[in-house]
């Protein structure tokens, strides 16, 4: 099972629907992280909870 890296993102409220989509995308893009969660508050702020997949390397004889 992989084990994962976590990045919370809070928005608040007064972001509009388009930044918070090209900076969703700018960490996705760049930065290999994708959506995990997304929760949002009854004021209109969400909490974002993105991922990326933590890669071991094994020794090899």
């Amino acid at each position: 099972m992989p084990d994962y890296s976590y990045m919370d993102i809070f928005i608040p409220r007064d972001t509009s629907r388009e930044a918070a989509r090209q900076l969703l995308t700018e960490h996705a893009e760049y930065g290999q992280w994708e959506l995990s969660l997304v929760r949002v508050y009854p004021d209109g702020s969400r909490r974002v909870r993105l991922r990326r997949k933590i890669i071991r390397v094994r020794r090899t004889l």
